[in-house]
């Protein structure tokens, strides 16, 4: 028979061996990606999984700069991404704090909405917002682009940030009314503070999904002056003349960049909201 302290030991390099495992499963292609982009060539079928320091090439970087718009992509990615981030959360913050906290005509009926719509992708309404943008003249404008992806958003954004407001004590509110305080005041000085987890999530997630988008840009963007990165970084590697591979690696690691350091700064929040809602909503 084993003692107590041997089967916590086993058990403990078990649990440990096992995050070992998916750790290193998780970041390889992070690393072979990284690993691609300082190979020599423009393919990565040939790349060394462990190259010599010495046979890295950074040539692949300095390329996106001088041979492509990368900066004018990165540019625009940045100003889409944050703004959406922010038109995002902003309406998901507020709509979800209403249907949470607040009785009205409707309520029901609208959160059956909100459930229905996520049923339904945005890519499916693709020709009815063409046709609505090319109607209002915002074809091709940053601005048509960021309002398509903070609509398509709301819906999941107020039903997970509801999610959190309804684990918040009403008795929280009652109390701050009896003190005299607003429902704006309540909201502000109560309420935002405690739901700055999920608030910082939905501001993650929003950021993420603008930078990684593909498809809808593709549609509304068409000037390449107005491209994100998926779409410029795509043009490196799309027809039988393009194959520049590593250098499309480069950009795929310098766009993770701005990622990793918004994961890393806000990540006890992004962790805290993610499991709140999911427990909540």
């Amino acid at each position: 028979m084993l003692s107590t302290k041997a089967k916590r030991t086993i058990n403990y390099i078990i649990v440990y061996s096992i995050l070992i495992l998916l750790a290193i499963i998780c970041l390889f292609p992070v690393y072979f990606i990284f690993i691609g982009s300082v190979n020599p060539g423009s393919s990565l079928h040939s790349s060394q999984i462990f190259p010599s320091p010495a046979d890295w090439n950074w040539g692949h970087y300095r390329a996106l700069f001088e041979e492509h718009n990368y900066v004018t992509w990165y540019k625009n990615t940045m100003f889409i991404a944050v703004s959406n981030m922010l038109i995002s959360t902003l309406f998901g913050v507020f709509s979800g704090y209403a249907f949470s906290k607040f009785r009205f005509k409707g309520k029901k009926q609208g959160l059956m909405a909100i459930i229905i719509l996520q049923m339904f992708p945005t890519i499916m309404g693709m020709i009815a917002i063409y046709t609505l943008l090319g109607a209002f003249n915002l074809l091709d404008t940053h601005l048509g682009y960021i309002l398509v992806l903070a609509a398509g958003s709301v819906a999941f954004n107020t039903w997970i940030v509801k999610g959190f407001f309804d684990g918040i004590p009403n008795s929280l509110m009652e109390a701050a009314r009896i003190d005299g305080a607003t429902n704006s005041e309540t909201f502000f000085k109560i309420m935002l503070p405690l739901a700055m987890p999920i608030i910082t999530f939905v501001a993650f997630n929003s950021f993420i999904a603008a930078s990684m988008d593909f498809i809808m840009a593709e549609v509304i963007l068409r000037s390449s002056s107005n491209w994100t990165l998926a779409q410029g970084l795509f043009t490196l590697v799309s027809g039988q003349a393009n194959n520049n591979f590593t250098v499309f690696a480069a950009g795929a690691v310098l766009i993770s960049v701005p990622l990793m350091v918004l994961f890393f700064v806000f990540q006890r929040y992004i962790v805290e909201g993610m499991t709140a809602g999911a427990e909540k909503g």
